[in-house]
Parts: structure tokens; C-alpha cells; sequence
């Protein structure tokens, strides 16, 4: 979210609207938001619905929940649920007809796609 909030000044430039989808919880989405100084939305998607219906939640490996929980990452708090899940990091660019022009998705869910990226896509428009 960081490194969007650092780009987005020239993504609104370009006309474009940066908006975040989570699934954590609303309260959650507005500590990111005040910690990180974000200008754009966190909107929540409960259990990742969204998500699952994209292809793109998966289910974190128990060992490396074991690990969240030894760094005081709380998944299931910090989700409110207890599936376990996670989106995988991706990106869309959506023109204004609706129109899905872009997409940039990993399934190492470590690797976020490049802000850069996605400001070559919106001047692709």
C-alpha cells in the first residue's frame, strides 16, 4: 500500500483512481490507512469473496500461520474470520466503461506487483 500511496499523485494525474480491496476488517483497513498516510480507499472484502470468485484467495500453509502468530500477526483477528486466507497481490486497470485493461497478479503472494507497472498501463489507455 505503501509504495501505491508513494506513486499515487501521478496516477491521479494520468485521471485514475487508486482503490485497495482487503479482506481486513474495516477497523484494520483504517489503521493501515492512518499508519501509512494512505489518500486512497481500503475497501473490505469479507472472507475474500471478491477474491475467491476472481481465483485468487488461497489458503496460508498452517507453518507459515504458525510463523504470523510468533510475529504477533494475527490472520484471523486482523481478517474476522478463520479461514485462513489470503489474496494473492494483484493489480487491475479498469477503464471507465468498466473494462478490465490491465492486469498484474502474482501467486507468491511476497511479491507485489510494481506501481511502475501500472502507471505504464494507465498511460497505455
Amino acid at each position: 500500500m505503501y509504495a501505491l500511496q508513494a506513486v499515487n499523485d501521478q496516477i491521479e494525474a494520468l485521471g485514475a483512481t487508486v482503490v485497495a480491496l482487503t479482506p481486513q476488517i474495516p477497523q484494520k483497513n483504517q489503521e493501515m490507512i492512518d499508519k501509512n498516510e494512505l489518500s486512497f480507499d481500503l475497501l473490505h472484502d469479507a472472507g475474500n469473496t471478491y477474491a475467491d470468485k476472481l481465483g485468487l484467495r488461497f489458503t496460508v500453509p498452517s507453518a507459515v500461520q504458525d510463523i504470523y502468530n510468533q510475529f504477533g500477526i494475527d490472520l484471523p483477528g486482523g481478517n474476522g474470520d478463520n479461514s485462513g486466507t489470503l489474496p494473492m497481490p494483484g493489480r487491475f486497470v479498469i477503464d471507465q466503461g468498466g473494462i478490465v485493461r490491465a492486469v498484474d497478479v502474482h501467486p507468491d503472494y511476497t511479491r507485489r506487483p510494481e506501481p511502475e507497472k501500472t502507471i505504464e498501463d494507465l498511460k497505455a489507455l
